[in-house]
């Protein structure tokens, strides 16, 4: 259930499972089904690539990129890290400032955290605290592969513990060719997480349809 418009949270199961694909494929189709939707990375640590395509995939005359990314590190490392090597301590007020600013001028917003949940920002405040903040439901982007249920249930648990709702998965294919695992983890993670399964989303495509449970 969406919270006031159709707002989310979106982690993964770790770094590089796909979060900046999956959120700028739904940003876009958001807005081909008339909900102006736009991306929000609180915290970027490396280049500017996922921020880039959360802006690219949305409205023309959408945020600019510190509206966007108002955390920005050039280390490309976890938050906590990052700050102690540049010397740039972690603020909360402009991000939330940011966020405000984006939900009071566009219907959808969709947030994209930094690495999986437990990544940390400071030494006692980690990605899922950060997401706690925003008080949104949760889309959690799985590399479906050998290993997948492991993580999956690690980052599920970890969101109700924060008092989260788990609106569902997303299943990111990043090889091309599927085994097993990448065959049955999706009836697997439905029976014992008794969350949906959003989309199963194959290698190499160039488009995704928005799942009904988002604007629902």
């Amino acid at each position: 259930m969406a919270a006031v418009g159709m707002r989310y949270f979106i982690t993964g199961t770790g770094t590089d499972v796909g979060k900046t694909f999956v959120a700028s494929k739904l940003i876009a189709a958001a807005n081909r089904e008339g909900i102006a939707t736009v991306g929000f990375k609180p915290i970027s640590c490396g280049g500017l690539e996922d921020v880039v395509a959360l802006r690219d995939a949305g409205p023309m005359d959408g945020p600019d990129l510190d509206l966007i990314n108002p955390l920005r590190y050039n280390t490309p490392a976890a938050p906590y890290t990052a700050a102690l090597y540049e010397n740039k301590p972690f603020e909360l007020e402009p991000i939330l400032e940011a966020y405000n600013e984006l939900t009071s001028k566009y219907e959808g917003v969709l947030v994209e955290g930094a690495g999986g949940w437990e990544v940390p920002i400071t030494r006692d405040y980690r990605i899922g605290d950060l997401a706690k903040e925003f008080g949104l439901p949760v889309i959690v982007v799985v590399n479906n592969r050998l290993g997948a249920l492991n993580e999956t249930i690690l980052t599920v648990e970890a969101i109700r513990r924060r008092g989260l709702e788990c609106a569902g998965l997303v299943l990111n294919h990043l090889e091309e060719e599927r085994d097993m695992p990448s065959v049955t983890n999706e009836s697997a993670l439905e029976d014992i997480l008794e969350v949906p399964i959003l989309l199963d989303v194959l290698h190499g495509v160039d488009e995704l349809d928005l799942p009904w449970q988002m604007t629902s």
